[in-house]
């Protein structure tokens, strides 16, 4: 006989874990105990089988359970023990984490859908192993009075399965049922009849609320277009199943296994030749839907009233007629409603109808967003379902801070060898929006219980997250915009020594006040050598080039040395001579070696889009055309590191829209990758990282990551953090960390500002 003492560490709190080593040693007719504490799970187990136990440990673990390490050492015997205990969670310091929010388990669905069950089309049922934990979560450890359910005793059925060891809602903490949980403000048939009868309503969900409607109303879908002012901007589609999905889009193996897993994202997916027609407004122009299954409770009762409430689950593998837009419920681009009275106040006029409940949403997330690329899921937004999972780093190092840049912002904050990178928080143009960013950062600080030592952010001085770093009082390290998209790349995928990036962007103030996009970097340690860039094109407007691609194309003929063509060619698009002399006079059309640009400029040459109704619709448009890439011969010039893509827009002249955007990024790739192989084999490096908002272009990604490939270089993509800006923060925190493991500690500082 042996007893052994057992930490384990990682997402091992309100996921079922203790049940399951409860479970465990009573099968393996083992004795002792487990508990929560801060640092994770603490067990002590007694008995002749314990390498059994450690084996199913490892193998067997529950569905949503991460296991980090299992530390193990061995322990006096208990000669008087009997059984197996369960012991009441110990408070201390927090270096465990709380899990994600998760998609109703398929034992909550066949619940939900019995009638002979109590909870019976209730529409907060969850378990051990599925429903809210992050949005729902206070502080750690994760206990009922730390949750927003800490407002909801328990009923006697529910307490009894709440301290039931073999049941699966042991410790469940959201648990409830009809008699004591929370309550919807409308019913499921009010729901339904308000979406089929045309009106726009807002539903709380976990992380926030979503504005619905009818997809098959185009007069609906146009009322909240305009409503929320989106122009252009895709919407969100969710439907019943798998089966209802393949009615619009193709799905892969790969897409499925991102549809129905528990985090349940919205996945961009290729729209189906000759499908079920959907209203134009639904993606204008776009050969790509986001398309996400049900996640909630409530999700699922409104496919289920729209069927008519058949019994059991079968009805869920045939294709449902219900198909909704689900877009999230923050007007002006402000972040998501949560609460029951901001909703109502905020909502106003969007929304026909609110559908709200007294669960409270304690801190807001956004869905997140993914796709298949190369064959392997990438997050194009980080938030419902993925926050605040853990990023495993090569090493560890003092805690950082780090707060991303303007756009797309993200917080990260570091312990040990984790990055705990935020969900998706927006754009930094309004102040509710940075009231977002300081709560995010306050939260995570809270749960995680960790002091940063100093703060990262953007090299850009007028960045509204530049001046919220600078107000903390703590040690601030500026770093360098596409330095960072690199280093989140390394990050995430544990490369800790000298490695080469191709930084594609969009724009980042360089470390030489130029605007840059287009950059291949060298990284070693905290610092970085830039080695080569994109040939500049002039920006005539600055920032208004950004949004009116015809503006790029007229940098582009001028390049070309044909800037009288311009007044002729884009007369109808703007003030196109004035552009033209703009150019010519250097006068507000400062030179950027952004790869955004040049794709822009390919856009505005084959009149894709003239002008653009939000950030990426052209190139979003471009990427829709592609068939089959082709590549041009002599369509680029490589001189003194500077990649020059002119004779390919040239090219682009001559030809229609289709053949130029298969022509565009083929030879995008190829050019990229005859640029940055000279420079992998100087250094005999065999990996190249990829980083960027040019990067989220499915073809781009994978034609560079088999260009290199075919060359014997692996191309390391962005997988765990998104390629735009939406990963700085990770980047900027894995740099600061190196810094302070290089420098030293930092200076001593003001205290935070208190959580």
């Amino acid at each position: 006989m042996k007893r052994l003492r057992l930490r384990v560490r990682g997402q091992v709190q309100g996921v079922g874990f203790r049940p399951f080593l409860h479970g465990l040693a009573h099968r393996l007719a083992l004795t002792g105990w487990v508990l929560n504490d801060g640092a994770g799970v603490l067990a002590e187990v007694q008995g002749d089988a314990l390498e059994r136990f450690l084996t199913a440990l490892a193998e067997d673990a529950p569905p949503l359970a991460r296991i980090d390490a299992v530390e193990a050492e061995d322990c006096p015997i208990r000669r008087d023990e009997a059984g197996f205990a369960i012991l009441a969670s110990h408070h201390g310091a927090v270096t465990t984490g709380v899990a994600p929010d998760a998609a109703i388990c398929p034992a909550c669905v066949a619940e939900l859908f019995d009638p002979a069950d109590r909870r019976y089309r209730y529409p907060f049922l969850n378990c051990t192993h599925c429903g809210p934990r992050f949005t729902i979560t206070r502080a750690l450890p994760y206990d009922r009075p730390q949750t927003a359910m800490a407002g909801f005793p328990l009923c006697p059925d529910c307490s009894a399965e709440y301290a039931d060891p073999t049941d699966r809602r042991f410790h469940a903490q959201p648990t409830a049922c009809p008699a004591c949980g929370p309550r919807l403000s409308h019913s499921i048939a009010e729901v339904l009849a308000a979406l089929r009868g045309g009106r726009i309503v807002a539903i709380k969900g976990l992380g926030g609320f979503h504005l619905a409607c009818d997809a098959f109303n185009a007069a609906a879908v146009e009322r909240l277009r305009a409503r929320k002012q989106r122009n252009g901007k895709p919407f969100a589609l969710m439907v019943a199943n798998i089966a209802s999905t393949e009615r619009f889009v193709e799905v892969g193996a790969a897409e499925r296994a991102l549809l129905e897993g528990v985090v349940r994202p919205v996945v961009l997916l290729r729209r189906r030749d000759g499908a079920t027609t959907l209203p134009d407004s639904i993606a204008p122009g776009l050969a790509w839907l986001g398309v996400m299954l049900p996640y909630t409770p409530i999700h699922h009762l409104l496919f289920h009233e729209a069927a008519g409430r058949p019994d059991g689950t079968a009805w869920l593998e045939r294709p449902q007629n219900l198909t909704l837009v689900m877009t999230s419920a923050n007007p002006g681009g402000e972040p998501l409603a949560i609460d029951n009275d901001e909703a109502r106040q905020r909502l106003h006029g969007f929304a026909d109808l609110i559908v709200d409940h007294d669960r409270d949403i304690l801190i807001r997330a956004d869905d997140s967003v993914m796709r298949v690329v190369a064959g392997a899921p990438a997050l194009l937004r980080r938030g419902r379902g993925h926050a605040p999972a853990p990023i495993r780093l090569p090493r560890s190092g003092p805690s950082v801070l780090a707060v991303g840049g303007h756009l797309k912002a993200t917080v990260c904050l570091t312990r040990g060898n984790e990055a705990f990178l935020s969900q998706h928080i927006g754009d930094l143009d309004n102040a509710a929006t940075l009231g977002f960013l300081e709560e995010s950062v306050a939260h995570l600080r809270r749960i995680l219980a960790v002091e940063p030592v100093a703060v990262a952010h953007d090299l850009h001085p007028d960045f509204q997250s530049t001046r919220f770093a600078e107000s903390l009082g703590l040690p601030t390290l500026p770093v360098q915009h596409h330095h960072a998209h690199i280093a989140a790349v390394l990050a995430e995928h544990g490369v800790d020594g000298p490695a080469l990036g191709l930084a594609l962007d969009g724009f980042g103030l360089g470390a030489d006040g130029g605007s840059w996009g287009g950059e291949m970097l060298l990284l070693k340690g905290a610092g970085f050598t830039r080695l080569g860039h994109l040939a500049p094109l002039a920006q005539p407007g600055g920032d208004v080039a950004a949004r009116q691609p015809w503006r790029m194309a007229a940098a582009a003929l001028a390049r070309m040395g044909r800037g009288a063509e311009i007044t002729g060619r884009f007369a109808a698009c703007g003030p196109a001579d004035g552009v033209r002399r703009m150019i010519e006079g250097g006068i507000n059309a400062p030179p950027t070696s952004s790869c955004g640009r040049w794709f822009d400029a390919a856009c505005g040459l084959l009149g894709v889009r003239a002008v653009a109704g939000f950030e990426g619709e052209a190139p979003m448009a471009l990427e829709s055309l592609v068939r089959r890439p082709t590549v041009l011969k002599g369509g680029w010039r490589i001189e003194g590191g500077v990649l020059d893509l002119t004779p390919l827009l040239e090219n682009l002249l001559q030809i229609n829209a289709q053949e130029g955007a298969d022509r565009f990024h083929g030879t995008l790739a190829a050019a990229l990758v005859a640029w940055a192989m000279p420079e992998l084999a100087a250094r005999g490096l065999d990996h190249v990282a990829l980083s960027g908002g040019c990067l989220m272009n499915a073809v781009l990604a994978e034609e560079l990551s088999a260009g290199f490939a075919a060359r014997g270089v692996t191309a390391l993509l962005p997988r765990q953090a998104p390629a735009n800006d939406g990963g700085l923060s990770l980047g900027q925190a894995w740099v600061a960390m190196q810094s302070l493991l290089e420098e030293g500690p930092p200076p001593c500082a003001s205290p935070f500002p208190p959580a």
